[in-house]
C-alpha cells in the first residue's frame, strides 16, 4: 500500500521512454467500440495532494530546489480520467449504448479536454491481462474504478483511443477481421 502511495505521489509521467503504438496489441481489448465521448473530466488525486501538501509543511529546508519543484507540482500519477462513450458501432465484444469509461494515462498526463470524437476505442475489463510492457520502464496503478471498463493502454505506449476514421483504425479493423462483429 505504502508503495502504491509513493508511487502516486510522482509526476504523472512514469515513463522515463515512451515507446510508439503496437496495433496488436488490440488484442487484449475486451471491448472495441467506435464511439463518441461524452462527459469527460480529469479526476485528481485530492488524498495524494494533501499528503503532500503535509509533507512539505513538515520539511525543513523549504529554500532548497527540490521542495520548490515538489511544491509546484500540480499533477500525479494516481489522477485519471473518467468519461462516457456513446457507442455507436461493437467491433470485439458486448456493450451497452452507453458505458462507462476510466482512463488511467500512464504515459502522460491525461488531456484537459477531449473533442467528441468518432473514435476507434479498444477498453479492457476489470481483471483482464493488459498488454506487456513496451518500454524500459513504467508505473501501472490498481484501476481507480475497479468495476469500470478501462481504456487499453500498454505502459509507457500510447492508448487505443483513435480517431475513427484514421490509417491506425483502418488497420485495427483489418487485424481484428473476422472478430469484428
Amino acid at each position: 500500500m505504502s508503495l502504491a502511495i509513493i508511487l502516486a505521489a510522482m509526476p504523472s509521467s512514469a515513463c522515463l521512454v515512451k515507446v510508439g503504438l503496437k496495433l496488436d496489441d488490440i488484442k487484449y481489448a475486451s471491448v472495441v467500440v467506435i464511439g463518441r465521448i461524452v462527459d469527460y473530466e480529469v479526476v485528481l488525486d485530492q488524498a495524494i495532494r494533501k499528503n503532500r501538501k503535509e509533507e512539505l509543511e513538515r520539511s525543513a529546508d523549504k529554500s532548497s530546489e527540490s521542495w520548490k519543484l515538489l511544491s509546484e507540482q500540480k499533477h500525479f500519477l494516481s489522477d485519471y480520467a473518467r468519461f462516457k462513450v456513446l457507442v455507436d458501432e461493437v467491433l470485439v465484444g458486448q456493450s451497452p449504448n452507453v458505458i462507462s469509461v476510466t482512463w488511467d494515462n500512464s504515459t502522460s498526463r491525461e488531456p484537459e479536454k477531449m473533442r467528441e470524437g468518432p473514435y476507434l476505442i479498444g477498453l479492457r475489463a476489470p481483471g483482464s491481462k493488459s498488454p506487456p510492457l513496451r518500454g524500459p520502464s513504467a508505473t501501472i496503478l490498481p484501476s481507480p474504478e475497479p468495476k469500470s471498463l478501462t481504456v487499453l493502454q500498454a505502459p509507457c505506449a500510447p492508448a487505443f483511443i483513435l480517431e475513427a476514421t484514421s490509417a491506425k483504425a483502418k488497420a485495427i479493423r483489418e487485424i481484428l477481421g473476422g472478430a469484428a462483429k
